[in-house]
């Protein structure tokens, strides 16, 4: 199934471009410890025994070219199968300068290395069974993971937690389909009397299990990007003022005209450990304005894609038409939202009353009143329940969400053919067609040109 390429020994710098203390050259293959046997010598000049370096021990050296001394470095050695990669690798430390690093391996790969593909490292950890594809796409998603709930979840995954779920789905499936076949085949000592009743319940059963893990998207976004939050309102509510609050710096142009704020600016931070990606729109309003009238457009639709929508009142004046216009587009939206009364250091005015549907908190943007109880409402609001449960797995790769949904429209097909009336035989092409997705969610039916595309988005060296 895999190429020669893939059996080669390879090498790259590990660690990211630019200036650091230290940059690290990973090299793998098993060719690993030989080619780098020559290269590492002691300070008085004598080679160094990379050969008889115990695995998982370091050693002091400096790396020559000839005569020439290029760096003093650290020498890792990892032994099959006891690496990454589960091959023999060896680990240089340098000093982390670019040149430095390119210079090293330049020297590896002239010793006979081939310079690593991106992903080619976890790839081959995958293709000697050290690790499952979902394991895999966990390692690229903790290197990118923005947040601490992001950051367990792909550990979570990283341990097998997805792997252990789906092969025991698979091996519940394998073993109804062992059973109709044994009963097919030796129908004195196997019954199928009563058998579609069980095997209904018993797909059921696997197809609510597997939903329950598809079901986690929404939470895995979240979880992975942060909650899309919108700030809406019409003009001159205070929505730029209470961006540039929240984000802690002036993002937005605050004045005392309509309309000022033309396009949706963009913000992050961190509420309780998730971010939050602050949207403030323009003003939703009636405008002659061609360009308002296009950022009042954008704003529905930053509305529209939000996970959480703060809608802004002026306390200081009366609720009127426009303020009950945007409320109603908010709630056809069925959005989570929480309205903002601001401007309550003019005016404190309840209309608690108006939006009971809704929480509502008493603000000033420019006292900063009311902040701490809006973040632990959005803290409340996505962060209680399973989200705070470190023992459960989100999916977040679309590629396995599409393989949980193949699988569910096969045991359907199951459950369709059992209320018909269908034979047995019929019962096992569907199963297996689901046993086959699961295989794919976690690498084991799947095929080569696939995997080359998913490691094809790693970062180089790793």
């Amino acid at each position: 199934m895999y190429r020669d390429k893939d059996c080669d020994t390879i090498a790259a710098i590990a660690t990211a471009p630019g200036q650091s203390g230290i940059g690290i050259i990973r090299i793998s293959g098993s060719e690993a410890i030989a080619l780098t046997d020559g290269l590492i010598f002691s300070k008085n000049g004598k080679k160094l025994d990379i050969w008889g370096q115990p695995s998982h021990t370091v050693r002091y050296g400096f790396v020559r070219d000839g005569e020439e001394e290029i760096d003093e470095v650290l020498v890792t050695v990892f032994k099959k199968p006891r690496s990454f990669t589960a091959e023999d690798t060896v680990e240089i430390s340098c000093h982390g300068g670019d040149y430095v690093l390119r210079r090293v391996l330049s020297l590896v790969i002239k010793k006979g290395a081939r310079p690593a593909d991106p992903g080619e490292f976890t790839k081959r950890a995958f293709i000697n069974g050290r690790i499952d594809l979902t394991e895999a796409e966990a390692v690229m998603d903790i290197i990118s993971s923005t947040n601490e709930f992001a950051r367990k979840n792909s550990l979570s995954v990283l341990r097998g937690g997805i792997y252990k779920r789906i092969s025991a789905l698979r091996e519940r499936i394998l073993h109804e389909c062992a059973f109709i076949e044994s009963a097919l085949d030796d129908p004195e000592h196997y019954s199928l009397e009563g058998y579609p009743l069980i095997l209904r319940e018993k797909v059921l059963q696997i197809m609510a299990e597997i939903r329950e893990l598809y079901d986690s998207k929404d939470t895995g976004r979240i979880l992975k990007g942060g909650i899309k939050t919108a700030i809406a309102g019409k003009p001159n509510v205070g929505k730029s003022s209470i961006l540039n609050l929240l984000s802690g710096e002036a993002k937005a142009i605050v004045t005392d005209i309509p309309g000022t704020t033309r396009d949706v600016l963009s913000s992050e931070i961190l509420i309780g450990g998730i971010p939050l990606i602050l949207s403030d729109t323009a003003g939703i309003r009636e405008t002659e304005d061609k360009v308002e009238r296009i950022g009042v457009e954008r704003s529905r639709e930053t509305i529209d894609n939000a996970d959480l929508v703060l809608f802004i009142l002026d306390s200081s004046s009366d609720t009127d038409k426009e303020d009950l216009e945007i409320y109603d587009h908010i709630r056809s939206r069925e959005k989570k939202c929480i309205v903002l009364l601001n401007k309550t250091d003019i005016k404190k005015e309840d209309r608690k009353s108006l939006f009971s549907d809704l929480p509502v908190i008493n603000f000033s943007a420019r006292e900063e009143k009311g902040l701490e109880e809006l973040k632990s409402m959005i803290e409340e609001m996505f962060l209680s329940g399973g989200l705070r449960n470190d023992e459960e797995i989100f999916v977040t790769s679309e590629r396995q969400l599409n393989e949980l949904s193949s699988a569910v429209s096969s045991l359907e097909l199951v459950i369709k053919s059992i209320d018909e009336g269908m034979t047995e035989d019929f019962f096992t092409v569907d199963l297996m067609d689901a046993y086959s997705y699961l295989g794919n969610v976690i690498g084991e039916e799947t095929d080569e040109d696939l995997f080359d595309k998913i490691f094809s988005e790693f970062c180089m060296g790793k």
